[in-house]
């Protein structure tokens, strides 16, 4: 009997060792078809892939911390260039992805890494997905509180917009120092997005009383608003306007990467050569002239489309002249 017990538990262990091993080999392929294809300043570089006591071992760039550590050191939020820096590079990095038609679907604070001279250098492909049109993709990605709407209910048509909503998410905690919509459950989360941006649109609401998940669940209605404006220290109207164009409750509305890096919020944003190291870039500040051309009118509406750039209205940045080559 105890040979029979010893025996099964023999059998258990050879079969999960075959499923990590499985498993294991899989991320790696992942890693590894992921960073071949992506080589970018702001994208953690895969050094080397080997197996050792039946383990396999990914070796990584060294970077020193997170953007998880800054913010356990920054209670109250981090600094303006910081945060600013960690936003920028970010947009960078996740801008490539999309270039090169990859979603990240993971961008959090943990993922975001820093090294010792500041360089963000965004890692953990491992929900990362290229895309294909008219292709449906799982809705189960991503960290809860930097969800987009359409993951929350369940959408699974959707594409890059998902990464601009999470950038904004991390960029409102860098703001403020805590979780923008720290939710305990999907249907918390989404309360929590309404009682800030209002109700969902149309189609998100279609698609959460349709989704057998949500069966016999009604999403609650806030009693009352509790609009960005509270929820940001600032009275920057770049901030906030910053803040809107990532986080528009519509996809289709939202602000891609490309546009989000020309916004007049980086205008001030002076380019350290210690920050971008593997590219050439120009360390200058905007002059006055090019600061006043354009001013952000009242209110910080939406920009619909209408068949332009939603950036019409609002100055662009010269890549040549201010940023770096991406």
């Amino acid at each position: 009997m105890t040979n029979k017990i010893f025996a099964g538990a023999e059998n258990v262990n050879l079969l999960s060792s075959f499923f990590y091993v499985l498993v294991s080999a899989l991320f790696t392929v992942i890693f590894f078809c992921f960073d071949q294809s992506l080589k970018h300043p702001n994208l953690v570089n895969l050094i080397e892939v080997f197996r050792r006591k039946r383990k396999l071992h990914l070796v990584f760039e060294y970077c020193d911390h997170t953007v998880l550590h800054e913010l356990e050191r920054q209670t109250h939020g981090c600094p303006k260039h910081l945060t600013q820096s960690i936003t920028w590079q970010t947009l960078r990095g996740v801008a490539y992805c999309h270039r090169h038609n990859i979603i990240h679907r993971d961008v959090k604070p943990e993922n975001i890494l820093l090294t010792s001279t500041g360089i963000v250098k965004l890692c953990d492909f491992g929900f990362a997905r290229v895309m294909n049109p008219g292709e449906d993709y799982t809705d189960y990605v991503a960290t809860r509180w930097y969800r987009a709407p359409e993951l929350l209910v369940g959408d699974t048509q959707y594409g890059t917009p998902v990464d601009v909503w999470a950038i904004g998410c991390v960029f409102a905690e860098l703001l403020r120092g805590a979780a923008l919509w720290p939710g305990k459950s999907d249907v918390d989360q989404l309360y929590l997005i309404r009682r800030t941006l209002g109700d969902l649109t149309p189609r998100h609401m279609h698609v959460f009383r349709t989704n057998e998940f949500f069966r016999g669940i009604t999403l609650p209605t806030p009693d009352t608003l509790d609009p960005l404006e509270n929820k940001i220290p600032t009275d920057d109207r770049l901030v906030l306007d910053f803040l809107q164009r990532c986080l528009d409750k519509d996809p289709l509305r939202r602000w891609s990467c490309e546009q989000l890096l020309h916004h007049p919020y980086f205008d001030e944003l002076l380019f350290d050569a210690a920050l971008i190291t593997e590219e050439p870039i120009l360390s200058s500040r905007r002059n006055s002239r090019e600061k006043s051309r354009t001013k952000l009118g009242p209110g910080l509406p939406h920009l619909a489309h209408n068949g332009r750039s939603p950036t019409a209205g609002i100055h662009q940045v010269s890549s040549v002249a201010v940023l770096p080559t991406i």
